[in-house]
């Protein structure tokens, strides 16, 4: 599918990734403990579906698969403050730190703040100095005192928990919770999901059965969570991230696909590391920024299983969940979900798609 429809006719109308959710379907709060989030299986081949819990993953994988799992590490991003001329209330998303130091941000306040103009943040004694717009309409800030941006974030950032969840205010619990028990690559601004369902003792007991494991890297950016704007879903251009995948990821991809195992992607930021390299030729190491987009029909060349969450309509993340399934079945999926109870988005259930 190319994007060579007009606006009159969309290739792919965006209005085929809607879906209609009660706002109680919304997680506020995960389950604990992590591993007893219910868990929706979908037999692709039989268009089956099985209620269950994420401690049954066992069951359902076979010795010799290979779980592929993102060891990004969500970043305390989420900024608060005031703006030292008008005392105005000030929130902003950190995004990265540039070579100069600076900080891209995300920022929304009341008014207009110009260039030059100061931001008191609410906690750690830090200040931004806001110095100029982007072209995409982010704000570049100086941080004073001017350390490394992990350091500094520890001290004055939040848990970026998204706007669906108690409108982003982010609690104590937040801080561990909103992350895998694996998480080790600093760099993130929102989870990747799907993980956070997995224990140490659900991942012993997948290792007992025969099931292995291995890590790829992409630090999740504004890019993975913002919503398709175009009426067509071809149209739509994301935002670079940045990925890696390591030689002892091609080494274990490489023994499952010799010894007749299954790539199971956990996380949809799982599937575009494994997708992306599978463009490379031969497929080797690699580490960059990715702007894969996934949407039907696509070609998977690595990916035979998927384990996401449920993800909100008209999204990027559900074009691809769309790709790996079929439209069709995607939302028959859905309206299972939604009809048998699943709690939805960041902190909800999960679905795992053989």
């Amino acid at each position: 599918m190319s994007g060579s429809g007009t606006s009159s006719e969309p290739v792919f109308p965006l209005s085929a990734l809607d879906y209609e959710l009660p706002p109680d379907r919304i997680a506020q709060y995960p389950v604990e403990p992590r591993d007893h989030a219910r868990l929706l299986v979908v037999e692709r081949s039989t268009g089956r579906f099985a209620d269950q819990h994420v401690y049954d993953l066992p069951w359902w994988l076979r010795s010799g698969d290979l779980l592929v799992l993102n060891d990004t590490k969500v970043i305390p991003a989420r900024l608060l403050g005031r703006r030292e001329a008008t005392r105005g209330k000030w929130e902003g998303l950190f995004l990265k730190q540039l070579p100069d130091g600076r900080w891209e941000l995300m920022a929304q306040t009341r008014g207009s703040p110009k260039p030059g103009e100061w931001v008191a943040l609410d906690q750690g004694g830090v200040r931004l100095h806001l110095t100029e717009k982007t072209a995409e309409g982010h704000w570049l800030a100086r941080p004073d005192p001017l350390e490394p941006a992990e350091v500094l974030l520890e001290r004055c950032g939040h848990t970026p928990l998204p706007p669906y969840i108690r409108k982003g205010r982010a609690g104590p619990a937040d801080r561990q919770r909103y992350q895998t028990v694996y998480a080790r690559q600093a760099g993130s601004v929102a989870a990747p999901t799907a993980g956070m369902h997995f224990t140490p003792q659900l991942l012993d007991r997948l290792e007992a059965a025969g099931v292995r494991r291995t890590f790829v890297t992409l630090h999740v950016g504004v890019g993975t969570f913002q919503p398709i704007q175009s009426d067509d879903v071809t149209r739509h251009v994301m935002h670079c991230e940045w990925c890696e995948i390591t030689q002892s990821a091609v080494d274990a991809i490489q023994r499952c696909r010799q010894e007749g195992g299954r790539i199971v992607a956990v996380g949809t930021t799982s599937v575009r590391v494994l997708e992306t390299a599978a463009r490379l030729d031969p497929l080797r190491p690699w580490r960059g920024e990715t702007d894969l987009y996934i949407y039907p029909p696509f070609e998977f060349r690595l990916v035979d299983a998927l384990m996401t969450n449920f993800h909100l309509p008209r999204s990027s993340l559900l074009a691809l969940v769309a790709a790996f399934m079929g439209l069709e079945q995607m939302h028959a999926a859905y309206r299972h979900a939604i009809a048998a109870g699943y709690r939805f988005y960041s902190y909800g259930d999960a679905m795992l798609i053989l």
